[in-house]
């Protein structure tokens, strides 16, 4: 079974957040999950959701501030494993092509 969750943790603050972001993520190497970090929010995997709980949790603390938001959304698929990049390949599939375009400035 592998355990798929979108994690945003960020500070209440005006300045930038990026350090206080980059603490968040450092923690998840504490833990044995796979991550991926995006404009949005990272993408992490685990082997099941008490491992994915408890990384959330250490990146949740690991962000100073005296109001911190958290974002978390779980996809717990208990009937077959399936890897975050097998999603989006499937995606994919469909489109005929990558799902990611970048704007021509």
């Amino acid at each position: 079974m592998t355990v798929i969750a979108m994690l945003s943790v960020a500070p209440v603050i005006e300045d930038s957040m990026s350090g206080e972001v980059a603490k968040a993520v450092a923690a998840l190497d504490d833990f044995d999950v796979s991550y991926e970090t995006n404009p949005m929010g990272t993408v992490i995997e685990a082997d099941d959701i008490d491992t994915l709980l408890d990384a959330v949790g250490a990146a949740h603390k690991a962000v100073e501030g005296d109001r911190v938001s958290t974002f978390l959304k779980v996809d717990d698929k208990r009937t077959s494993d399936q890897r975050a990049q097998d999603k989006v390949d499937a995606v994919e599939e469909h489109l005929g092509h990558e799902a990611k375009r970048i704007r021509e400035e």
